[in-house]
């Protein structure tokens, strides 16, 4: 949460402060934005739908408009639309990369509820009222989201807090809405198209258990305490302490540590900081969530990041934390040295063990998409590349193929590109990849048991790897004679791809249509003469407006055919 000014998005009417929501009528809203966009998606197919014409540049123009649109709408339909797009701002394997854009920028600043629906929240909640608790309580917020808004205040033991206190009604505004959303998902699952290869039930459940966790203040309390032990050895990253006799489900009281935000660079120069460390320090403390400790800040904007007066990175909002257990870091070990032996093989491998690839019969376009990715960043060297430029073209290559990014893998994705700028911010020379080295060579050739188990480093890699080809070349001579066997008995099935044959394959489907439109324009042409000239007038019209449609299928068909023959 932005620990900064609160904002409103302009003169944009919002209905956030309301404890009572109608059901009947976000039934409505919710649907009415589904079927718009489900219509949008429709007619983005539709060469009859662009005035000027079919080409690259206007859909991508579509895209980029449905996208603002899409954005706009889920600011209009309030907290669980936000965080549902922010949450789906990580999935370009489900959406155009325009799409992720534009939900990448959906904030948390918007209008703050009054002092009163604050006062009755902390009464209920404590059974105490504001002045029993704390003192001085500020009843302007720092800060307000769309999940809940900050408050400074200060004990009566007169340590300085800063209270967070949720959205009211928020949680019937969730049940409300996520069980909307649970009808829309089983119906994209069950739609004939949008439902293939894609498990949107399962996506449902994943947006419905990070957002109830995300406003269980209880829980971010946890997370906040977790992560402060982590760095404990540390003095330069700072957690606000948590008080958890002034906390509940819907208030957190956590220590009040100011600091600059990290993205204002002129208050960091005035303040005599160096912007080239903080970069690295930022970069160094996510390296440590990621590879030391398996749980990492999910969502690290500059928004939540801010600096001490002597330097110290300080972090907030801990609602939206990531996991990475040690199983899934042995796995993560093996696509790493897939991707420095530039094997694409085991590069897929290790992705479907991860259940970033979902298995197909028909591996080689998935492969051939990865080999080319490979082919086109390791040529550079380690520390000359950008993780955003990689995460792009794999948002790329993921969309419309069989990828289904796991959530933890999207997030220290989005993270790791959130960074990167902020970096880049801070310092216009920073690369993410140059200061990850250190720890990747760490990774490799020590590797981290001390703390969570993960032992195994280049060495046991290597190891396994030498036995995996002893055995693979002892076998070989077996499965060599076997497999001639099968070639003699003709078990082997040989499936040849031919882009030439499938294209002739394809305008020769294109030609019998073309002839079949033919027979019917002539036929109903034929039809309307012969009514025609037997005065039947009405009779003769039918028939000549169903020869107008034939016609027009035709017509359409000749400009495909010339398009191809164009292309090829």
């Amino acid at each position: 949460m932005d620990h900064g000014q609160s904002r409103s998005y302009g003169d944009r009417s919002y209905r956030w402060n309301r404890e009572n929501y109608s059901r009947q009528r976000r039934y409505v809203d919710i649907w009415a934005f589904v079927l718009k966009l489900m219509t949008a998606q429709w007619a983005y197919h539709k060469a009859w739908s662009y005035p000027g014409g079919m080409t690259d540049e206007a859909k991508a123009k579509r895209r980029r408009s449905m996208a603002i649109w899409i954005r706009e709408t889920c600011l209009d339909l309030g907290p669980t639309f936000i965080k549902v797009g922010q949450l789906f701002s990580t999935r370009a394997d489900l959406f155009p990369i325009e799409y992720v854009e534009e939900l990448s920028k959906l904030q948390d600043r918007v209008p703050a509820f009054g002092y009163e629906q604050v006062e009755k929240i902390i009464t209920a909640d404590f059974g105490k009222t504001v002045p029993e608790l704390y003192r001085n309580f500020d009843p302007i917020p720092i800060a307000a989201a769309s999940l809940g808004q900050v408050h400074r205040a200060q004990l009566h033991s007169g340590e300085e807090v800063v209270v967070k206190v949720q959205r009211p009604g928020l949680k019937k505004l969730f049940t409300i809405d996520l069980q909307i959303l649970k009808g829309i998902a089983r119906y994209f699952q069950n739609h004939p198209k949008w439902g293939r290869g894609r498990d949107w039930m399962g996506i449902y459940e994943e947006c419905c258990r990070i957002l109830w966790e995300e406003i269980e203040y209880l829980n971010e309390g946890r997370n906040a305490d977790t992560f402060r032990r982590n760095f404990r050895q540390e003095d330069w990253v700072q957690v606000p302490r948590v008080y958890w006799r002034y906390s509940s489900h819907r208030t957190l009281t956590l220590e009040y540590l100011p600091g600059i935000k990290i993205s204002h660079y002129e208050a960091l120069e005035a303040a005599g900081l160096d912007r080239k460390l903080l970069a690295r320090l930022g970069a160094k403390a996510y390296l440590q969530q990621l590879l030391n400790d398996g749980f990492f800040h999910a969502d690290p904007h500059p928004g939540n990041i801010a600096v001490s007066s002597d330097g110290a990175l300080i972090f907030y909002d801990f609602g939206m934390m990531g996991q990475v257990q040690p199983i899934t870091r042995d796995k993560l070990m093996g696509l790493f040295f897939g991707i420095a032996q530039k094997d694409s093989e085991q590069v897929v491998d290790a992705l479907v063990s991860l259940g970033a690839l979902a298995p197909a019969e028909d591996m080689g376009p998935v492969r051939r998409s990865i080999q080319y990715m490979l082919d086109h960043f390791m040529d550079k060297p380690f520390e000359e590349q950008s993780i955003t430029a990689i995460s792009d073209d794999l948002y790329e290559i993921a969309y419309d193929q069989p990828f289904r990014f796991p959530a933890t893998f999207t997030f220290v994705m989005r993270a790791f590109s959130t960074l990167e700028g902020v970096g880049k911010g801070l310092d216009p020379a920073f690369n993410f990849m140059e200061v990850a080295q250190p720890f990747a060579m760490q990774l490799m050739t020590e590797g981290n048991g001390s703390r969570n188990g993960f032992s195994e480093g280049l060495l046991g890699e290597l190891g396994r790897q030498a036995a995996q080809v002893s055995t693979t070349a002892l076998g070989l001579p077996r499965r060599i004679e076997d497999t001639l066997d099968k070639l003699e008995r003709g078990d082997i099935r040989v499936r040849v791809r031919s882009t030439e044959t499938d294209r002739a394959l394809r305008r020769i489907g294109n030609v019998n249509m073309g002839t079949n439109y033919t027979l019917l324009i002539g036929a109903f042409t034929l039809s309307a003469t012969i009514l025609l000239v037997n005065q039947l007038i009405w009779l003769a019209i039918l028939a000549a407006i169903a020869a107008v449609i034939p016609t027009v299928a035709f017509i359409r068909l000749l400009i495909r055919l010339d398009r191809s023959d164009r292309m090829f």
